[in-house]
């Protein structure tokens, strides 16, 4: 009889143990959806050490809106700077004229084409490096990525296939085939293309150049650059006079 009643309370002990947990389950899977896609994340990444995890968007000092993601254990914009002001709430010079734009020392920004209607909202504007050096660009709390930051980021996506995992999907703005795209990290890169150093306009829809605040030489700094053909992420240099888009990465 002992044995029985001792059973008895061991099987009542245990359902209501499975009906807990039940219920528990049952209420976190009411508000769970985020914790499981970042755990899909999660393990579908986890051979590039990568966390990717949208958090409150950033605002810079004109109102623009960007959405922040996670990657490893770096902040980043997932969508190129659109400001036309420094964090000081000084004005950048706005240079359209090709003439005056390959001439410039100093800090100038454009729009591709120079068409801001067309270009803002989803290319950002595009920066020459003299408004990068000046480290007043990006929203206070956040700079433009050295080279070796953006090498962290490519280390973390794997370099090979990295552009794959920061690349936009589909082809409504990369041309085809846009290779290996996945935009498994959620940093979302686009093809804005650039203004070269003599003022015309390149590669809008298959590349996306993004400045480093590295400096190379007198003439010349260090750029992430991502294409249409490839899945991978690569840096180059390019001239100091050229306009290349910007991604913040947090302080």
């Amino acid at each position: 009889m002992k044995r029985v009643v001792i059973l008895i309370i061991y099987t009542l002990a245990y359902l209501l143990s499975f009906a807990q947990d039940a219920n528990h389950i049952s209420d976190y899977n009411v508000d769970t959806k985020i914790y499981i896609v970042e755990l899909k994340q999660q393990t579908e990444a986890s051979e590039y050490n990568l966390i990717s995890n949208n958090l409150s968007n950033l605002i810079d000092n004109e109102g623009n809106s960007y959405i922040v993601v996670k990657i490893g254990n770096q902040f980043w914009m997932a969508e190129n700077l659109k400001s036309t002001k420094f964090n000081d709430g000084t004005k950048i010079p706005l240079v359209s004229d090709y003439k005056v734009w390959c001439s410039l020392f100093s800090p100038g920004y454009c729009w591709y084409f120079n068409d801001e209607g067309n270009y803002k909202t989803d290319y950002g504007a595009l920066y020459n490096w003299y408004t990068v050096n000046t480290d007043k660009l990006c929203p206070l709390g956040w700079h433009v990525p050295r080279a070796e930051e953006w090498m962290i980021l490519l280390d973390n996506v794997g370099k090979k296939e990295g552009g794959g995992k920061l690349k936009k999907i589909g082809n409504q703005y990369w041309m085809s085939p846009n290779k290996g795209a996945t935009n498994a990290t959620g940093f979302t890169a686009l093809p804005g293309g650039s203004r070269g150093s003599l003022g015309s306009f390149f590669d809008e829809g298959l590349r996306g150049y993004w400045w480093s605040s590295t400096e190379l030489d007198e003439a010349n700094a260090w750029h992430s650059v991502m294409g249409y053909s490839s899945n991978e992420a690569t840096g180059n240099s390019d001239h100091k006079k050229s306009g290349l888009s910007v991604r913040c990465v947090k302080d």
